[in-house]
């Protein structure tokens, strides 16, 4: 660790926007910690169903960042579409209490999900202007961390409602409002640095302004394709903790493990990829995820289900805020939005395929067939950080 890097301060712009997404995620962990075992169990919805939904939610989210990322790059400001975004999330979430059919359930799922698109490539990109580049990686860990504390709060206040209301589903989801609403009033709050005074808005979607995202960026974002591919999701965690025997008002526990895990890891690891190989992280990171996979293939009881979990909780720690770092480092600060966006934009499609395919396992061969299948798409996926590993430039 270098002198100059130990000595440069956390921005309070980093810190803000961490408690931002820590309480929206408890919100919205709230309701998705749940809402698998209630489209299944309370509405019927098959498992090929919830996987094509919860992909279609997740790729709808990453698709519209795309947009807001690029948006913000025109207008040289992030804050007002990240407040946008956070408010769109919040407001969604009354949807899901109100909801007596599928339909209005998957509308306010996918509401959620374009509020989540509409804030993440300008909050990522608003992180990367304020973070000085000796510590970005830490910034990004640390915003990561705070997120996920909020991942880990969300489904244990979920499971202990449940056990207080006897399984009150539609009671949990109107108290999963309340710290929604908190986040949109701190995001209030959030200080944006000033824009350039060079600043000349010019639509970035398109040829001429792409070309500015070179190929160590392009190596990146098919880095990050590849990855998503080999991982599907979270909803067929909770599914597998269910069918194995935790019970119902338990299973939100599952995700508490994997979320704590994952918000424990996330700093530490952030801190770590400014000082380490980054291809290295990821490679490490991919194995991980190979040993999730089969642990959950092979689970036969609740234990070894917390086991994959906390396990695929340590990859999300390890890759999640590298995987930002890595776009931050290679994208040209103009275009900073937009590059989030089109890396999400090429994950949200990835999401999909890979969720849908899983949920077609799980309904036509069975739950163990889905993460094995996750673990061989994983391995080659590792061949393939390593392969790239050795010439790349993003390397530290």
């Amino acid at each position: 660790m270098s002198n100059t890097t130990s000595k440069v301060r956390m921005p309070a712009t980093v810190w803000a926007l961490g408690f931002v997404s820590m309480f929206m995620d408890i919100s919205s962990e709230m309701i998705h910690s749940l809402l698998p075992m209630f489209l299944v169990g309370s509405l019927g919805m098959s498992a090929l169903a919830v996987g094509i939904l919860e992909g279609l939610a997740e790729s709808t989210a990453m698709i519209v960042k795309v947009f807001s990322g690029a948006l913000s790059d025109y207008l040289g400001k992030r804050k007002g579409l990240a407040l946008f975004g956070y408010a769109l999330g919040a407001f969604a979430k009354p949807l899901f209490a109100l909801a007596s059919g599928a339909g209005l359930i998957v509308a306010a799922r996918l509401i959620d999900r374009v509020g989540k698109g509409i804030r993440g490539a300008p909050r990522d990109a608003l992180v990367a202007d304020t973070a000085p580049p000796e510590i970005r990686g830490e910034a990004f860990g640390l915003r990561q961390s705070l997120d996920t504390v909020g991942a880990f709060l969300g489904p244990l206040i979920a499971a202990g409602l449940m056990l207080l209301w006897a399984n009150d589903f539609r009671a949990v989801f109107w108290v999963a409002v309340i710290p929604g609403m908190i986040s949109v009033v701190l995001m209030l709050g959030v200080k944006e640095p000033p824009r350039h005074a060079d600043h000349k808005p010019s639509s970035p979607i398109k040829w001429e302004s792409l070309r500015r995202l070179d190929k160590r960026y392009w190596e990146v974002v098919a880095m990050g394709t590849v990855f998503t591919l080999a991982r599907f999701s979270e909803a067929f965690l909770v599914l597998r903790a269910q069918q194995l025997g935790i019970s119902m008002a338990m299973v939100p526990l599952v995700m508490v493990a994997m979320n704590l895990i994952y918000a424990v890891s996330a700093y530490p690891f952030g801190w770590l990829s400014d000082r380490a190989s980054h291809a290295k992280l990821l490679a490490w990171g991919m194995a991980v995820l190979i040993v999730s996979d089969i642990v959950l293939a092979r689970a036969d009881h609740g234990l070894m289900v917390i086991v994959g979990v906390a396990l695929w909780g340590v990859h999300m720690g390890m890759t999640q805020g590298l995987l930002a770092t890595m776009v931050a480092d290679t994208a040209h600060p103009a275009v900073r939005g937009t590059a989030f966006g089109v890396f999400n934009l090429v994950s949200g499609i990835a999401m999909l395929a890979a969720s849908a395919t899983a949920g077609w396992l799980w309904q036509t061969v069975g739950a163990s067939a889905t993460f094995i299948a996750g673990a061989v798409f994983a391995s080659f996926t590792l061949v393939g950080v390593v392969m790239w590993a050795k010439p790349s430039s993003t390397a530290r």
